[in-house]
């Protein structure tokens, strides 16, 4: 089968592409517009930071915050999602025996941020154990309650977790936290472009969230939402010229946020164009983008699941753009983090041509494939992967 969409993007024909999740791959008109200002930047590097960079930011912002529901006084511009969870993680100030509260399906890369921060305070980590398979949106809630006491300072979740692509039910979570008193830090890494998102109504206290990986913008653009009264606390992991400044015209969130030292803005400045450019691959812009996706990673999870004969691990209503599928047990071996691959991956690509993941889920030798959807695949990806696998694991 044609895969339309495919010219839209730079990605190697030979390879069968099914690991969007991981980090993203940017439509090749997206990569264009960046050259344009990189060479705009590279002519008159003064100029460009000193006179041009401040509009060009804004109108980013504006872009961004219409699309992510948000006012854009409540968007600072950060690297990547793991940038946004420790520039909060950081900033906040916590007191020996306070509780730091997430789940055992944290990315392991937050969850070093959060155990770091408690070492260092002499906070205690606490983790809500998640039930595996999950039967319910709810049995996540369930779950987490239970641990929150009087001494829970804040709540790091993600909004889809990257090891087992679980949608988690962050509204719900969101205001039963803030019913106690906890404010909830949310790990968005796979959340925009993946799920409608309104971070004014969500109501969180932080939100962190990637530009490069679902919308597709290039590496190095994303995002920090702090609602408005917690953003005099929250301070860029570089402290540069917006902290003493003496402008009115705009907030110090917007000051600290926007210039954090000499780098490359070129991505950020890209976001503008790559939702405009997604937005129109088709005729229903950006929801019909997000609900393809979701199909085609449903519909290729109940394939692999058939082919394979297991189950899915939760219901759909927890399903983006990314599901996992069960897969025979492999290695006892314990990964080391942060990037293990399973010897499945590896020859999975080196014999197939087929980027997969595979997580070793809950723990080895459990594991998974973790399936991605974007606008570029086929189901006859999916079903190359399901013959490779079927061959593989005979």
């Amino acid at each position: 089968m044609s895969a339309p969409f495919r010219s839209h993007w730079s990605l190697d024909p030979e390879v069968v592409f099914l690991n969007h999740g991981s980090f993203g791959a940017c439509p090749t008109a997206v990569l264009q517009r960046q050259s344009e200002l990189r060479a705009r930047l590279e002519a008159e590097p003064v100029r460009f930071l000193h006179r041009e960079i401040e509009p060009l930011l804004d109108d980013a912002r504006a872009a961004l915050a219409t699309f992510v529901g948000a006012d854009a006084d409540d968007l600072g511009f950060v690297p990547n999602a793991t940038a946004g969870v420790s520039t909060v993680l950081r900033s906040l100030r916590f007191a020996p025996g306070d509780e730091l509260l997430t789940t055992d399906h944290e990315y392991n890369a937050s969850r070093n941020a959060l155990d770091f921060v408690a070492s260092q305070w002499g906070a205690k980590v606490v983790v809500a154990k998640l039930p595996w398979p999950v039967p319910s949106a709810q049995s996540v809630v369930d779950a987490v309650l239970p641990h929150v006491t009087p001494r829970t300072r804040l709540f790091l979740v993600d909004h889809v977790s990257s090891q087992t692509a679980l949608v988690m039910p962050l509204e719900q979570l969101v205001a039963a936290l803030r019913e106690r008193g906890v404010e909830t830090l949310v790990d968005g890494a796979h959340g925009p472009g993946m799920l409608p998102l309104s971070l004014r109504t969500l109501g969180a206290g932080y939100y962190t969230g990637n530009c490069h990986k679902w919308m597709c913008a290039p590496k190095g653009a994303a995002f920090l939402h702090v609602r408005r009264d917690l953003q005099s606390a929250i301070k860029p992991l570089s402290v540069s010229h917006g902290h003493n400044s003496r402008r009115t015209d705009r907030s110090r969130f917007r000051l600290d946020f926007d210039w954090t030292g000499t780098h490359d803005p070129s991505a950020v400045l890209c976001v503008p164009e790559v939702i405009r450019f997604m937005g129109g691959l088709l005729p229903g812009g950006w929801p019909e983008v997000m609900a393809s996706n979701r199909a085609k990673v449903l519909a290729a999870q109940n394939l692999l699941c058939a082919r394979l004969g297991t189950q899915p691990t939760c219901p759909e209503d927890m399903v983006g753009s990314m599901a996992t599928v069960t897969l025979p047990d492999g290695f006892p071996e314990v990964p080391q983090p942060p990037l293990y691959v399973d010897p499945l991956h590896l020859r999975l690509f080196d014999e197939y041509r087929i980027e997969a993941q595979i997580t070793p889920w809950p723990r080895p030798p459990h594991r998974h494939v973790r399936l991605s959807a974007q606008l570029y695949n086929t189901p006859a990806d999916y079903q190359a992967l399901g013959d490779a696998l079927e061959a593989l694991l005979r």
